[in-house]
């Protein structure tokens, strides 16, 4: 599709809808706010044209937004709105700043359930002022007051005006379910329609008022007589919850649509120019808005065309047809911005918060923004996300087992911290005296004083005749606290480090293969459980057959990146192929099983660094007459250079290799191409894998990546 095709087909038609969305809430939200009219429409035309140019969300659209109307409503009442517009231009350069300083990523660190908290609150401030205009009354100084004052109003009597805002609100509310037509907004239909209505019966009521010459009549900024504190507070307010609010429209979209994704930085910029300018020209403060975006993207925009164009209309409307939009009745746009607010507060993201436990940040901020201010409901609001995520660090589980009589075992999971203290004695002391105690650490931290409270419930329970035996199955947290050094040395990734890593130092081995079984059930088995049920019901079918030493530093799945059912192993000391005519059948018998039975089509002999095999065949030390040196016999290997380990240890793995091919099995399937023979070298101190010529002996890193 061309450029200007899909312009005509996607970019245009969209503009068209967002315009006829914007119209009526650019006019509520300026009611609402306490600000002309006229300055809704310009922030709604700088929105759409500047931010749409400028912007890093090419699919957002910006205008005045409800989510700012209960700030710009206190920043009018204090400043007036002359000082209120000098006070939006200086946000948008403190915008611009945040931009430029790459900032945007950092505006997103707020909690979202502040940030809908807050939305839902301003969304009941606006329902609760509006309800009584569209009743035909006058909003009150504050949300407690239009709520202690609804009723009264409810029971006063209502004129055409409250008529015509039930009919608004039916019209809002059944519209959308009734008539799929993207074209056709709900806002735009009972707008027109309720304002139709109220002209043809000539209702008595009051209308929009515009200026006659909007150009002539902009509102020119002036910098408010107030003291400096106060005026910073409003502009860094403005400016950090436009940002936020813009910030997490942009991300919205972004899931809303395939094309390219937000530059939070540049939107930031575009944002802060937008209301640099429409503050300058006398307009509302602008930010991106994910009501108009949403129903952007629905109706087809591809580009940031849509945005700017419907920016355009709104300009060219307002110039050419004011007439309009003085004859819709004010008790109508009230009920629009009843509808828009009650829609601010989402059951499904309560549904979301009680789920993911954030309700109570939720809940403050939405109540401290109604019955306070804005940023006192904010603040309480950062301050209960707070002490919910500190609940949650200092939170560990503590359970008691018994598993025979006089047998227990405690798991303690999470973070165990001196709050914690008072719990895990308590759960500590309810053991029964006098019997054998198991306490598994499955620690991500450990303090002092929850470790002395261990320790000494240990000292006092072992003095009166019962054992205690503790495992770590995470880090060594009680182990470097036991040696004095809580807090300090690297931390060794749970899934890589040995037992003696990231178990208790002083437990025995038998005991840290139980813990080590016991977190691969707790913590591995459900990853791979679906895995190898699959490969119980299919049966293995590997492709390689991994002969390689039984050195406890070689692990093949982890050298390979390998899991279950990729290999058929075969370990024993020197990875050591025994020839066919020697009559050894241990290697023999695998080795025919996996080409014959498995159907593999590669084995691999892999050497290592440091094998303790070859080192007794390099220093003929074999030990003749035992077990061992029988076996090391049968390598039949001859080094070409005995000073040289490495060589030595690519020298067995040919020597395997050959001792291999005297298989009639293996003979057979490289013959008919079914079969590949290759030789590897393992170095433990690099942790890289080699590959062996296996007629020269040489040795090249399989990797192009960089060693270690």
């Amino acid at each position: 599709m061309s450029d200007l095709t899909q312009f005509l087909r996607r970019d245009l038609p969209a503009s068209i809808v967002v315009f006829l969305i914007a119209i009526p809430l650019s006019l509520g939200i300026a009611a609402a706010s306490g600000a002309p009219l006229l300055a809704g429409l310009v922030a709604a035309v700088i929105g759409g044209i500047v931010a749409g140019s400028l912007g890093g969300a090419p699919l957002q659209v910006s205008g005045p937004a409800a989510g700012l109307t209960v700030i710009v409503a206190g920043t009018v009442a204090d400043f007036g709105f002359a000082g209120t517009a000098a006070i939006v231009a200086v946000a948008g350069g403190v915008q611009i700043l945040l931009g430029v300083s790459r900032l945007g990523r950092a505006a997103l660190a707020l909690s979202p359930a502040v940030v809908h908290g807050m939305l839902a609150g301003i969304g009941v401030v606006i329902a609760l002022s509006q309800v009584h205009v569209m009743l035909g009354g006058a909003p009150q100084s504050s949300a407690w007051r239009n709520l202690v004052d609804l009723p009264g109003q409810i029971a006063a009597h209502h004129g055409a005006a409250a008529l015509l805002g039930a009919l608004t609100v039916a019209v809002l509310v059944l519209w959308p379910r009734i008539v799929k037509v993207s074209l056709l907004p709900a806002a735009l239909v009972a707008v027109v329609s309720v304002t139709a209505l109220a002209a043809a019966v000539d209702a008595d009521v009051e209308r929009v008022r515009l200026p006659g010459e909007p150009l002539a009549n902009l509102i020119r900024p002036a910098w408010p007589d107030a003291p400096l504190r106060e005026i910073a507070v409003a502009v860094l307010t403005i400016a950090l919850v436009a940002s936020v609010e813009s910030l997490l429209s942009a991300v919205a979209v972004d899931r809303l649509h395939d094309g390219p994704r937000a530059d939070l930085n540049r939107e930031l910029v575009g944002q802060g120019v937008a209301n640099t300018t429409s503050g300058l020209l006398g307009g509302l403060p602008v930010t991106g808005v994910i009501v108009r975006s949403s129903a952007n993207v629905a109706a087809g925009a591809r580009t940031r065309a849509s945005a700017i164009l419907h920016g355009v209309w709104i300009a060219g409307f307002v110039l050419l047809c004011a007439g309009l939009l003085e004859a819709i009745p004010m008790a109508v746009l009230a009920a629009v911005l009843i509808v828009v607010g009650l829609r601010l507060v989402s059951l499904a993201q309560i549904r979301t918060y009680a789920r993911h436990r954030e309700l109570p940040t939720y809940l403050v901020t939405a109540l401290g923004v109604v019955f306070t201010d804005l940023l006192t409901g904010v603040a309480l609001g950062m301050i209960t996300a707070a002490v919910l995520i500190l609940g949650r660090l200092a939170r560990s589980d503590i359970r008691r087992v018994e598993r025979a009589p006089g047998e227990w075992l405690v798991t303690i999971n999470g973070t165990l911290s001196f709050v914690e203290s008072a719990r895990l004695s308590r759960e500590l002391g309810a053991l029964p005296p006098g019997a054998e105690i198991d306490v598994e650490l499955h620690l991500d931290y450990l303090d002092h004083g929850a470790f002395e409270t261990i320790r000494d419930w240990r000292e006092g329970y072992e003095r009166t005749g019962g054992a205690v035996r503790i495992r770590e199955v995470h880090d060594s947290w009680f182990h470097q606290a036991t040696s004095g050094r809580l807090g300090g040395g690297k931390r060794t990734p749970r899934l890589l480090g040995s037992w003696s890593r990231w178990q208790d130092m002083d437990q025995q081995r038998r005991g840290a293969m139980e813990a080590g079984i016991a977190e691969f059930e707790r913590s591995v088995a459900p990853l791979v459980r679906p895995h190898l049920a699959d490969l119980a019901r299919d049966g293995q079918s590997p492709q390689q057959l991994f002969i390689t030493c039984a050195d406890s530093r070689v692990v093949p799945n982890l050298i390979t990146a390998s899991g279950p059912g990729d290999l058929f192993c075969v370990r024993n000391i020197g990875n050591i192929v025994p020839p066919h005519a020697s009559g050894d059948t241990s290697v023999s018998a695998a080795v025919e099983y996996a080409v014959n039975i498995l159907g593999v089509t590669t084995i691999t002999v892999c050497g290592h660094s440091g094998c303790g095999a070859v080192r007794a065949l390099m220093n003929d030390a074999a030990g003749a007459g035992s077990a061992l040196g029988a076996w090391l016999a049968l390598s039949g290997v001859r080094f070409s250079d005995v000073t040289d380990e490495e060589r030595c240890c690519a020298d067995n793995v040919v020597q395997q290799l050959a001792n291999l091919r005297t298989s009639p099995t293996v003979r057979a399937a490289e013959a008919a191409g079914r079969l590949r023979l290759a030789g590897m070298y393992f170095d433990l101190a690099e942790a890289r894998m080699y590959e062996v010529d296996p007629v020269l002996g040489d040795a090249r890193p399989v990797s192009s990546l960089p060693a270690a």
